[in-house]
């Protein structure tokens, strides 16, 4: 929790260092405008007078650019499964369940700016990064009826997610459909077989995500409605890798999927905490 609030606070500074760029663009460029009013630059004709004027020259560069670089936009990426799929987005030949073309009785979504992490990223400012979810996936190697999901499966797609800032992890949902086996709570050595059941993958999948991107900030979105006990599972797994969780609550659906008033929901319940 306390590297979670250096976080917040050192991001509190950014957003303070960017409200002071407009006043640093208008300072410098008044100082230059008045030391060419002055003649002050055309009159150097000293090696000294040179001096002075290659360090005025450096000052009005570094004085510009610098709130370039506090502008700067935090790169999100998402691993997710359905919800936060969208086809042209996501992986060629990753499934999707929703697409320009996804029928009206199936979800009302059918456009990318209606998805929740598409409005979490053009809302919150940020740039995207790489959308990595597949349809229907589980955290663990168990899919559903009791098929070998290793192909598609959270722990094996961790690594794909590029260089972000920020990580969303939207999961858990089919290992609670599908009825993975729970397992027990377990922190290393995992085997392949611990990897078939969700607690120990779960814990599998933090421990990668930290190794993998260090120093980046981890969110993991828990949908609504899911069983206690996945619910308590993935809460005491993410508070043991100092992630926070995002337990989203109210989300309307049609077919056990977000609608475009779930979606928008969702949006505003992740940029709530991930803009504090």
């Amino acid at each position: 929790m306390q590297i979670q609030s250096l976080k917040r606070a050192a991001k509190k500074i950014s957003e303070e260092m960017k409200s002071l760029i407009f006043l640093r663009y208008f300072l410098s460029i008044h100082i230059f405008i008045l030391l060419l009013q002055q003649n002050y630059i055309r009159s150097i004709k000293t090696r000294t007078s040179i001096m002075k004027r290659f360090t005025i020259i450096i000052s009005f560069i570094m004085l510009t650019f610098m709130p370039l670089m506090a502008q700067v936009k935090q790169t999100v990426a998402v691993l997710g499964d359905s919800y936060s799929t969208f086809e042209g987005f996501i992986p060629k030949g990753y499934a999707t369940w929703y697409s320009p073309t996804t029928p009206a009785k199936t979800t009302d979504v059918n456009k990318v700016e209606q998805t929740w992490w598409w409005q979490v990223i053009k809302e919150g400012g940020y740039k995207m990064g790489n959308i990595n979810s597949y349809s229907g996936a589980t955290i663990c190697n168990t899919g559903y009826n009791d098929a070998d999901y290793t192909d598609r499966s959270f722990i094996s797609r961790s690594s794909l997610l590029g260089n972000p800032d920020i990580i969303l992890i939207c999961g858990a949902t089919n290992d609670n459909w599908a009825d993975a086996p729970l397992g027990n709570y377990q922190y290393s050595g995992w085997k392949r077989a611990d990897l078939y059941c969700f607690r120990p993958a779960m814990a599998k999948l933090l421990s990668d995500i930290r190794q993998h991107y260090p120093n980046v900030e981890v969110y993991f979105i828990l949908n609504s409605e899911l069983k206690d006990v996945i619910n308590e599972s993935v809460k005491k797994i993410c508070k043991t890798y100092q992630v926070p969780v995002i337990a989203l609550h109210d989300i309307d659906k049609k077919n056990g999927h977000p609608t475009i008033k779930g979606m928008k929901s969702i949006a505003e319940q992740v940029l709530k905490v991930i803009k504090k």
